[in-house]
Parts: structure tokens; C-alpha cells; sequence
């Protein structure tokens, strides 16, 4: 299948074109899931999850799980912590660092934002037939593996 452009300069894609195929999937997908309790954007809920995860963690270890540089963490934590949804608590071993970790209003949000995100899914899942969710079931080990998730251990 070609997808015909207004500009001819640019490439069509095929089917085998699986980054363009995927890329435009997942991000469709990712706006039909799309959760913001609180006003919270994409990043500001994913550093959440990450905080109440695994936290308490320094604004660095958080910039590293999430992939972004240290002034974009900086930001979200300030914006997580003027809504009450982390707090930083010092660092004992540098006192030019800090911990951050959730709040129960936080963690609250968290729950709300992944309930709503998992009604969504299930909602799109029973659009489709029993072979097509199994298919999605057998790829998500490679999906979870290509996000850099680690997968529970039984």
C-alpha cells in the first residue's frame, strides 16, 4: 500500500516500512489512551510514575529512567511539587542534591490516571477479534523490550 503525499519531494511508505508504520501507530494509540488527571502532560505523568516507582531517587536518576535531559526534570519535579504530588527531602550524602518522592496525592493521581489508561485499552482491545489480541499478546515482549521496559519476573 502507498500513502500518496501532497509533496512529492518526500518519500511514500509501503508496508514494509515498519519504523514509519510503528511510529504512527503508537502515537495514535498513545492519544486514544491518553489519561491527564490534574492537568498533568504525557512526560509530567510518566516522571510521576517513575517517582512513585521507584522513588525516593535524585532529579538525575529520574532524567535517566525518563530519557530527557537534567532541565526538563528540573521543571517537571518543580511542577509536580508545586501541584503536592512529590516532595524533595535532602540528600544526607550531598547537600547540594535532593530526593524526590511521591505524595499520597500523587500516588492517588497515579492510580487514577492508570485505571483510566487501562479502561481505555480494554476498550480498544474489544474492537478487535480474539486472534487479533492475540497477536498483540505474542509482540509484547519485543515492544516491551524496543521501550526498555523490564518485564515482571514470575
Amino acid at each position: 500500500m502507498q500513502v500518496e503525499r501532497e509533496h512529492p519531494e518526500r518519500p511514500t511508505t509501503g508496508d514494509d516500512d515498519v519504523p514509519g508504520r510503528l511510529a504512527l501507530a503508537v502515537g495514535r494509540l498513545n492519544r486514544r489512551i491518553r489519561s491527564s488527571p490534574g492537568g498533568l502532560s504525557h512526560g509530567q505523568l510518566s516522571a510521576l510514575s517513575t517517582i512513585v516507582r521507584k522513588g525516593p531517587l535524585r532529579p538525575s536518576e529520574i532524567a535517566a529512567i525518563e530519557v530527557v535531559a537534567a532541565p526538563t526534570i528540573t521543571r517537571v519535579v518543580s511542577d509536580l511539587e508545586v501541584r503536592g504530588l512529590v516532595e524533595r527531602t535532602p540528600d544526607p550524602d550531598d547537600g547540594r542534591s535532593f530526593f524526590v518522592s511521591g505524595t499520597q496525592a500523587g500516588t492517588d493521581l497515579l492510580l487514577t490516571a492508570l485505571s483510566d489508561r487501562a479502561r481505555a485499552v480494554a476498550a480498544i482491545l474489544a474492537e478487535l477479534t480474539p486472534e487479533e489480541v492475540e497477536a498483540l499478546r505474542r509482540a509484547l515482549p519485543v515492544l516491551e523490550q524496543a521501550a526498555h521496559i523490564a518485564r515482571p519476573t514470575p
